[in-house]
């Protein structure tokens, strides 16, 4: 075998199956390309037309109501920072409806009405969140309108117009009033503009313009009159003080004397009569209960950390909010939406607005046409040319190729019905060959037994034991040829009829070599056989692989000259696929297959005049003869390998030619082997 290796006939092999086009080369790709383009203008254009269109109405409405909100919150805070209950507060919400053409509502926290500006027998439904909550004691301070006088530090949630028992009565608020008048007549002597500010408690505080209150230090004006507490706000801030300390001492802390402006620490600093820029620190107001003349107790301070700073800030808040309780409305829920229920106004486009929409959606539109025409023109040019293709090949015109534009999809179908045109060409071809080497090789023995007939009616030749047996001889030829066609067509159709059965390849081997053996004789040609003993098994249909072998011996014994060889050999192909496993003539053990059954081999080897390298490809076609001139002396009809090939398929095996022009060929049949019973 390794001197005939250099050239190889295998039968034809299926063609794999291109690889996958990656996304971004795909017709798929492409389109959803175009797709994403056209959405992604889409959604720029309407969004650009929606911002640019309603940018500034929403903006003026938004400005308007969050002004007409904020303005609503307030005014209800006041509200409920001044009263104690909501009783009464019916009048203010109408009246803010009325002002800001909004649907104004109260209700408790439990949604129980307390106001409710809607109009009609029914009003409709709240919506499920309220816009806020108006609580004096925990303020929103993203709408309140916070005063400028409060009575607490900047973090502080509590609202200022929240005083209380703070409020002065009348009379103290009159008498305050006064002195707070002839301080800014003395500061306007002194060339010092000022005013007088009254708070929420109805305290007047002198408030120099410019907010520079060092300017007054230097005059004889005196402003420290203002700042002495009057019994109430003493008594207020005694009570804020003892719940505070009461707050403290839970957390196990020391109690804390709170200042006039509820501050802790020292007092607050205050200008002294009669002694310019002098600043003397104001004594804490003893309670009222106490006499004139005893001073106030002494508080000993907690030590300043931030630790005790936080702690008395905390309690002083909490006791804030529990002197203030009684004396402000309970929490409420407010609602502010349309008259019809809605919670966010709505607003109307201008006919301009609607014309830009409009010529933005036409522009959008003759893209979107515009891209899906040239997206499908690109498509459906190929297609076309396809399709054009395709019918002139079905009206029976010369197939032509198509254009093949790329490597995507359409150019990948566009290939394979190349393909297609040119294997449909190629089976046009082999089928008028095949055609024409039928008639001829029908017409030949056709033709010898009409010769002969027409002799003998003639009285040209004697119907004699020689005459009979010519005509035998061609009817013979003519029932082979027939036959060979009848096991081609019916291996073509999948009805190849097999009958497997154990067979021992060694005697298999042997019967065809007796079967051609005198015909081998005759030509002066070697005919052997080379297996181990026992010789490998397969399971195989003995007639049909016999007529396989058969045809191989065959057709190497017709092309071996005198002298020449023919060898038979099977073996089990080795893992390699190259070295056989069989055991040498000293051998001592005998042939094992191994256990997955092998594949055996059986080749059919000659010496003869080999096949030219260009042929090699075609030996197992039907019809196929090297030498044109299909004479009976030179070979058989061209059936032969192309039966071998078939059979041995349909045993699920393979079979391939070998060949050096001058040496020799090698046919090779590769079957399954049997696989040997366990335990042997």
């Amino acid at each position: 075998m390794s001197p005939l290796r250099p050239d190889r006939a295998r039968p034809p092999l299926r063609r794999p199956d291109r690889a996958r086009l990656p996304l971004r080369r795909s017709l798929l790709g492409r389109l959803l390309a175009v797709s994403a383009l056209v959405a992604a203008c889409s959604v720029a254009a309407t969004a650009w037309i929606a911002v640019q269109t309603t940018s500034g109405a929403i903006r003026q409405e938004q400005g308007q109501n969050l002004t007409a909100d904020a303005r609503i919150y307030d005014t209800l805070l006041e509200y409920a920072a001044r009263n104690p209950t909501w009783d009464g507060v019916g009048a203010t919400v109408r009246k803010l409806a009325r002002e800001s053409g909004r649907r104004v509502a109260l209700t408790t926290q439990g949604r129980q009405p307390l106001a409710d500006s809607a109009t009609g027998p029914t009003a409709p439904a709240l919506p499920p969140q309220a816009s806020a909550v108006v609580d004096p004691l925990s303020v929103d301070t993203v709408l309140a309108a916070r005063g400028a006088d409060g009575q607490g530090t900047a973090a502080d949630r509590i609202d200022p117009r929240a005083v209380g028992p703070f409020r002065l009565s009348s009379a103290d608020s009159r008498a305050l009033r006064r002195t707070a008048d002839d301080q800014v007549a003395c500061l306007n002597r002194a060339g010092i503009a000022s005013d007088v500010v009254v708070g929420a408690s109805g305290r007047p505080r002198v408030q120099i313009v410019g907010n520079d209150p060092e300017r007054a230090l230097g005059t004889r004006c005196d402003l420290a009159a203002l700042d002495a507490p009057t019994r109430s706000e003493r008594k207020a801030l005694d009570a804020l003080t003892e719940l505070a300390d009461s707050c403290l001492k839970r957390q196990g802390r020391e109690g804390v004397r709170l200042n006039n402006d509820l501050s802790w620490g020292d007092p607050v600093p205050v200008a002294v009569p009669g002694e310019p820029g002098a600043l003397a620190p104001q004594p804490v107001p003893a309670p009222r209960d106490a006499p004139a003349e005893q001073a106030a107790p002494s508080v000993e301070m907690p030590e300043r950390t931030g630790e005790n700073d936080r702690a008395i800030a905390s309690c002083v808040g909490t006791a804030r909010s529990e002197q203030l309780s009684s004396y402000v409305a309970s929490p409420a829920l407010l609602f502010i939406g349309d008259e019809g229920g809605a919670t966010l106004p709505g607003f109307d486009l201008s006919p301009t607005n609607t014309a830009r929409i409009a010529g933005a959606a036409a522009l959008v539109l003759a893209l979107t046409v515009g891209a899906s025409v040239f997206a499908g023109a690109r498509l459906v040019r190929p297609l076309h040319a396809l399709t054009g293709a395709a019918q002139r090949m079905r009206d029976g015109e010369q197939p032509a190729s198509v254009p093949v534009s790329g490597d995507d999809e359409v150019g990948r179908l566009a290939a394979a019905f190349n393909d297609m045109s040119a294997h449909r060409a190629r089976l046009e071809d082999q089928r008028k060959a095949m055609v024409s080497d039928v008639a001829h090789e029908l017409r030949t023995p056709l033709s010898n037994i009409r010769g002969w007939l027409e002799a003998a009616q003639d009285g040209l030749a004697d119907p004699d034991p020689a005459f009979v047996s010519s005509l035998l001889e061609e009817a013979v030829l003519l029932q082979h040829i027939i036959d060979d066609l009848q096991d081609l067509a019916a291996a073509d159709a999948g009805a190849l009829r097999l009958h497997p059965e154990p067979v021992e390849v060694r005697e298999l081997l042997g019967q065809v070599a007796a079967a051609h053996q005198a015909r081998a004789e005759n030509a002066g040609v070697t005919l052997a056989v080379t297996a181990t003993t026992p010789g490998p098994a397969l399971s195989a249909d003995p007639v049909r692989l016999r007529q396989a072998v058969g045809n191989l011996v065959s057709n190497a014994v017709r092309h071996t000259p005198e002298g020449g060889r023919v060898t038979l050999r099977a073996y089990v192909a080795g893992p390699d696929d190259t070295e056989p496993l069989v055991a040498g003539p000293g051998a001592s053990e005998p042939f094992a297959p191994e256990a997955g059954g092998g594949t055996v081999v059986i080749e059919v080897t000659d010496t003869g005049s080999g096949i030219p390298a260009d042929d090699l490809p075609h030996v197992f076609d039907r019809f196929w003869r090297a030498e044109k001139s299909r004479s009976r002396r030179t070979g058989g009809s061209g059936l032969g390998l192309a039966i071998v090939r078939k059979l041995v398929e349909a045993h699920g095996g393979t079979v391939e030619a070998t060949s050096t022009e001058g040496e020799g060929s090698a046919f090779a049949l590769r079957l399954p082997g049997k696989r040997p019973p366990s335990g042997h």
